[in-house]
């Protein structure tokens, strides 16, 4: 079926669906994994965007139950340069076309992604508008424009859980009956586990299995909880998730972490940390055309290592605003020099940009969980 993708700037790219029919539009990104195309596709913070792979056979294995993270796709539309439709893989339990029309996302394939991709290198990433029903480029390229902007959006209340939860044996665990009372009763193992309460800006399961990993009891609270609800649930450290959007609109999570710096220790990835850099005084700004894939070099400051790692982002904590906030930078990016982690000189807190979690990705960057849990230990 033929379709269209329309950007913002007035180029086009003439394509096919093989999703069927529809229209979908968001903010269009690239991402330059050669795998992991399902946790790209449910990872919350890809929220209101089109994600392109820049690798170009996309979905020869398939897709099964167990690489999400999270419990819906979350990208507003997926474009590829060529799709596989019969999958070759033992873990495969469905092909991705079936996959993407069961949630009803688009998904688009004979696309010059290499085209696409350069294109916003150049220009930024942009918002885009995706046709199966209407093919005229100019009216297309005018609904693009229409779409609001991804800076200004609070899309972690969007995406964010209405509800807390306990993360048992590897799955989110609801209270049955009524809502979860976020107190000192909610711990199941008091004494025997640190307790962390995550704040879910959008957060992906692989961080929450690799925090019960690590040997912590989670309770995932929603992104708008008070810090005095966290202070009556008296956790042992406070963990800030991932999460899409622009963060400086989040400006009651800024409130609450705030509130809390000193109380526990803390530990924020990606949106977590952009939040805690706010927090503390910093700004932040709108990378050009982000960081997102699973090769970013950065380099441990504190080690003097260079870790290849799994990121995904648009914006980025300003490392000038935070001179004279007594902190410390501890991570940088090799490609761009932008700031990739930083840790408090007082209190008990640090932070990744990146996603030590790494799924998709490498592995390097999996002993910050063990420094959390040090950390908090050590308090």
């Amino acid at each position: 079926m033929k379709a269209i993708l329309a950007l913002e700037d007035g180029r086009t790219f003439a394509c096919r669906s093989f999703t069927g029919s529809g229209e979908a539009w968001g903010e269009v990104v690239f991402n330059t994994g050669m795998t992991g195309y399902q946790e790209v596709l449910t990872d919350p913070s890809y929220s209101g965007q089109i994600v392109t792979m820049t690798y170009p056979l996309v979905g020869s294995y398939g897709v099964n139950d167990e690489d999400v993270e999270s419990d819906r796709i979350q990208v507003a539309a997926f474009l590829v340069r060529e799709y596989q439709d019969f999958p070759s893989n033992y873990r495969s339990t469905s092909s991705l076309a079936a996959y993407l029309k069961e949630q009803g996302v688009l998904g688009l394939e004979e696309l010059d992604t290499r085209a696409l991709t350069r294109h916003i290198r150049e220009a930024g990433a942009m918002r885009a508008f995706i046709s199966t029903k209407d093919l005229d480029p100019t009216a297309c390229v005018e609904r693009a424009g229409q779409i609001p902007q991804m800076a200004g959006q609070d899309l972690a209340q969007e995406v964010t859980t209405k509800a807390p939860y306990g993360w048992i044996d590897g799955k989110p665990i609801f209270r049955q009956q009524g809502e979860m009372v976020l107190n000192r009763n909610i711990w199941k193992h008091k004494g025997e586990k640190p307790r962390v309460a995550a704040f879910d800006f959008g957060i992906k399961y692989n961080i929450l299995r690799c925090l019960e990993q690590t040997g912590f009891e989670v309770v995932v609270v929603p992104a708008a909880t008070r810090a005095d609800v966290i202070r009556a649930m008296e956790p042992d450290g406070v963990f800030l998730s991932n999460g899409p959007g622009d963060p400086e609109p989040v400006t009651y999570a800024i409130d609450t972490i705030r509130a809390l710096v000193g109380y526990v220790p803390m530990f924020g990835i990606c949106l977590g940390h952009q939040l805690l850099g706010l927090a503390l005084g910093g700004r932040t700004f709108k990378l050009k055309f982000g960081h997102r894939g699973a090769n970013q070099p950065v380099k441990n400051l504190l080690t003097g290592r260079i870790e290849i790692t799994s990121q995904n982002h648009g914006f980025a904590v300003d490392i000038e605003s935070l001179k004279g906030k007594n902190v410390e930078i501890t991570h940088i990016n090799l490609n761009d020099n932008t700031l990739e982690g930083f840790r408090h000189r007082e209190h008990p807190i640090f932070t990744a940009q990146y996603h030590p979690e790494a799924s998709p990705g490498p592995h390097d960057s999996k002993y910050l969980f063990e420094e959390f849990k040090t950390m908090i230990q050590s308090s």
